[in-house]
Parts: structure tokens; C-alpha cells; sequence
């Protein structure tokens, strides 16, 4: 595996950044975000996961030593009870309009920046490399338009032996690429292995990986005793195609009024909303492929289904579909 491309020289230049996306899917920016600003949201979620029974409780917040019996993965239902405990964190969300992340996308794409209102918590426990993140593109969840850039925010230093990212360069200019399901985020992996296309790298707090929503990347297996915590924030101009469906919270049924009710400041409460946004519905012909794969592996009793039929069973809107997808669950091994 090859490093990354350090681009944090290139920070001032917005042309040169976009050049750079377009060369390579993805920009590494080293130190980008104070440490100090991210490390106080680690410790705010860490105080959730610590009363979870994810983390140590003799050691400190921010080593993030795992608890092995905490472990829980999503879907899970224990996983998601916890998750949105995070997601009322104000600061949690907060962490997405900092300004030096709006400043340096708005050199970049040369306009007003939309930041995606859900914001996604990622828990990866050690030693469970079965649940690491496999192969995917964020387009097919994401959508709107394909101009959607991630931040990947680590919120505890990732060395290698952590588990952080690893990106397939230039893979952002295929389209969307075949895939079939599997466990960890996403239930699903794409079958191109990309050979010789992966590259990764240590990373410490304050540390930045934006890519392109097309740009295919996994994880890294966390080998370490530490509970891998991350952020993942989307961004696109405020003038491109808009899912509305990313204006939902993560771990729903949660709704905004629940995440909001104890925040300190009204600011940042449904700041989309009034936006001249030019909306785009999802195309759930990716999502109908994952769950008919999940169906068909479920009927012939295969494990590799929990992960797909767990995610019906928690956010599909159709009540018919939770009700097969958690009848196969209950027959699974």
C-alpha cells in the first residue's frame, strides 16, 4: 500500500485543490483542524461510549482503550440506542461549520458550501475484522449530486494499527461499481479489488481526508486496543442537486426537535432550511439491489445477510419489508 499525497501545501490555492480532487479522488490535509477542537468532541462522545460499557472505565477518555465486552456494531439496536445519544450533541454537530472546513471548500468549489445536515458517527471495536468497513462508493447513499465531498475527521490519532481509511486513488471516474453485501458500514462491498490502487496513512487529531463521493475506500482493521472513533461530514455547493433525505439525523427515529432540545444556542438549529436548494429524490435502485441480495441470502440462510436485514429492520419505511427482513433475521445461524 502507498502513502497518501500530502496536500496541506496546497491549502491556500482553491485551484490547485480542485485540480488535485480531480487528479486523485481524494485530499490528504494533515493538521488542517485545531486539535484541540476536535479532541473536546472526542471527549463529549467518549463520556457517551465510557456509560455504554465501549470504553475502560480505568482508563482515560481520550486513550479510547475499548472494553471487549461493549462490543456492538451497526445496526445493532444496543449500537444505535447509543448512537443517538451522540447524535444530540451540539457540539457534535457543530464540528461540521468550522470555518476553516467552509473556508478551505469554498476556495475549492468556488461557491456558498452547503454543510449536509446528518453527520455520521463511526465506533469500530478492535479485533473484529469481520466489521471493518469494506469497499464502497458514498454516491449510491449520498446522491443529490456527485458532487459531494466527505471529510473524514479521526477523533483520536490512527496509526495504521488503529484502523483508519484507505482510499482507492483516481477510482472517483468508473461510475458506480458493482457490488455485493457484506458486513460493517454500508452492507455492501465492491467486487473490483482495484489493485494497486489503495493508498492510507497514519493519522493524528486535527488530521483531514476529503474525498469524492464517488472515490471507493475502506477500512483499515483496527489491530490495536482502542475503540477507532470518526466522524464522517458531506459537503457540496449549496447550488448543486440537494437529497433531502440527508437533512434527516442519523439513527433515526430520531428527529431534530430531539436532537436539539438541550442545545445552548439557536444558530445552527435547521440552518437549510430557507435555502433556495434545488432538490433531487433518491433513487433507491442500489438500495432495492442491496436488500434483494440481503433477501436472497437470508431465505438460503446465509450469515452474511444480518447486516442488510438489520438495516431494514432498523430505518426502511416500508413496514412489509421490516417485517420479512426481521423474520429471516430470527432464522438466521
Amino acid at each position: 500500500m502507498q502513502p497518501f499525497a500530502d496536500s496541506s501545501h496546497l491549502i491556500p490555492d482553491g485551484a490547485a485543490l480542485s485540480e488535485r480532487m480531480r487528479r486523485d479522488g481524494y485530499l490528504f490535509l494533515p493538521g488542517l483542524l485545531p486539535r484541540d477542537d476536535v479532541a473536546a468532541v472526542q471527549r463529549q462522545i467518549g463520556e457517551i461510549a465510557r456509560d455504554a460499557g465501549w470504553l475502560r472505565r480505568d482508563q482515560p477518555l481520550d486513550a479510547a482503550i475499548a472494553e471487549p465486552s461493549g462490543f456492538c456494531v451497526d445496526p445493532d439496536p444496543t449500537y444505535l440506542t447509543t448512537l443517538r445519544r451522540i447524535n444530540r450533541l451540539e457540539d457534535y454537530h457543530a464540528l461540521k461549520h468550522h470555518p476553516v472546513l467552509i473556508d478551505l471548500l469554498e476556495r475549492m468549489l468556488g461557491g456558498p458550501i452547503l454543510p449536509h445536515p446528518r453527520v455520521l458517527m463511526r465506533n469500530i471495536f478492535p479485533a473484529r475484522d469481520e466489521f471493518t468497513t469494506k469497499a464502497h462508493q458514498d454516491f449510491p447513499n449520498v446522491q443529490g449530486t456527485t458532487e459531494v465531498y466527505t471529510a473524514w475527521l479521526p477523533l483520536i490519532d490512527c496509526p495504521m494499527q488503529v484502523g483508519p481509511l484507505q482510499i482507492a486513488a483516481g477510482s472517483h471516474t468508473a461510475g458506480v461499481y458493482d457490488f455485493a453485501i457484506a458486513g460493517g458500514a454500508g452492507g455492501i462491498e465492491i467486487k473490483d479489488p482495484l489493485d494497486g490502487r489503495w493508498v492510507s496513512g497514519d493519522f493524528a487529531v486535527g488530521d483531514v481526508l476529503l474525498f469524492h463521493s464517488m472515490t471507493v475506500h475502506k477500512g483499515v482493521p483496527n489491530h490495536s486496543d482502542k475503540l477507532r472513533m470518526s466522524m464522517d461530514v458531506r459537503f457540496q455547493l449549496a447550488s448543486e442537486p440537494f437529497n433531502i433525505d440527508n437533512a434527516n439525523p442519523d439513527g433515526q427515529p430520531l428527529s431534530w426537535d430531539e436532537v436539539y432540545r438541550d442545545w445552548r444556542s439557536d444558530t445552527l438549529k435547521y440552518y437549510w432550511r430557507g435555502l433556495p436548494l434545488s432538490l433531487k429524490p433518491f433513487d433507491p435502485v442500489w438500495f432495492d439491489k442491496r436488500d434483494a441480495l440481503g433477501f436472497e441470502l437470508g431465505a438460503a440462510g446465509d450469515p452474511r445477510a444480518r447486516s442488510v436485514l438489520q438495516r431494514i429492520v432498523a430505518r426502511d419505511a416500508n413496514p412489509e419489508k421490516r417485517a420479512r427482513a426481521q423474520r429471516l433475521l430470527d432464522m438466521l445461524p
